[in-house]
């Protein structure tokens, strides 16, 4: 396939490693601090990078096979006798074939100490075709009672995120990606599950984006200030629960908000932003996202490229919603 032919953003964010990656550092830090960490995962750990924690503490790593659902159930089990458990495979497998048990063994007993990490997430996996990119996990896990539900932006924020996780009170559900991702934090960055990061103070319109999207929208944001439009992004790596309050603020402050995801548009962090935005102050809204369809194999390039995800379709989107504005 022939990728699209919209101009490449002139600002360009540096590479560091892929949210994946930054997660396997993350549960060694876990497991070198507390030794009630435990991690699980489905014949994956080289691509999950578990099998960090893996060479780190072979006697507290268990790989189940392919037995995604089994996992989930072992995890759960775990967890009930108190460890920290942390259960990973592709974020695909693990949100469809597990859900029966990420329902009734995690979900429906609220389950705090088993976490799950989806890698692979989005269409960015590329040439793996639609068999395993992941495109409703945020959906679907947004749908289980009590889960928390995470998508950072790069390695610094996945870190973090993945402490924090083993800190909450509460089922979690984080995804990673295959992919390197553009470096937007750095080790001083704090993060907390719920709060929203907010980049610029841009007032014409606000753009809120999860995962990959954030450099995406970092990259629209500096275009459109080449055209003296003034946007302000919100890295809402936090799809569930939402920063409600950060939503009312890109509302009532800019009339206009465009969000921005890896994911089919339903269900996905555009409905839970407009959900939250009709609470407080409904305002003009436009969606970039995967519009009901599955993609293809070929490059994370030109998958992002042809079904609108990289930086010249968020402009558009804003374009599009400023023509609506009406304060």
């Amino acid at each position: 396939m022939s990728s699209a032919t919209t101009p490449k953003p002139k600002f360009e964010l540096k590479m560091g490693v892929a949210t994946r990656e930054a997660y396997g550092q993350a549960i060694v830090e876990l497991g070198k601090a507390n030794p009630n960490v435990i991690v699980l995962d489905a014949d994956l750990a080289k691509s999950t990078f578990a099998a960090k924690f893996e060479k780190a503490f072979p006697d507290r790593f268990f790989t189940v096979g392919i037995a995604e659902a089994n996992m989930v159930s072992i995890a759960s089990g775990l967890a009930l006798s108190g460890k920290t458990v942390f259960a990973s495979s592709f974020a695909v497998f693990l949100a469809d074939k597990g859900y029966d048990q990420l329902r009734a063994c995690v979900a429906y007993p609220q389950v705090n100490g088993a976490k799950f990490v989806g890698s692979h997430g989005g269409i960015s996996i590329g040439e793996d075709g639609p068999s395993q990119q992941s495109v409703e996990d945020y959906a679907l896990m947004c749908g289980l009672p009590g889960f928390t539900v995470l998508s950072p932006s790069d390695e610094f924020c996945a870190r973090a995120l993945v402490h924090k996780m083993a800190e909450h009170d509460g089922p979690v559900f984080m995804r990673t990606g295959r992919a390197k991702a553009a470096i937007i934090y750095n080790e001083s960055d704090t993060f907390e599950i719920g709060k929203a990061k907010q980049h610029g103070t841009g007032k014409d319109v606000a753009i809120i984006a999860c995962g990959f999207e954030v450099a995406y929208a970092i990259q629209a944001q500096a275009a459109l200030a080449e055209e003296g439009i003034n946007a302000r992004v919100y890295d809402m790596h936090t799809i569930k629960p939402l920063d409600d309050a950060a939503v009312a603020q890109a509302a009532t402050e800019c009339g206009a908000i465009v969000t921005a995801e890896e994911h089919l548009l339903d269900g996905g962090l555009g409905s839970q932003v407009a959900r939250s935005m009709a609470k407080s102050r409904p305002v003009p809204m436009e969606f970039v996202g995967i519009n009901n369809t599955y993609a293809e194999s070929a490059t994370p390039e030109q998958l992002m490229e042809k079904y609108g995800l990289t930086a010249p379709y968020i402009v558009k989107a804003v374009k599009a919603v400023l023509k609506r504005k009406t304060v």
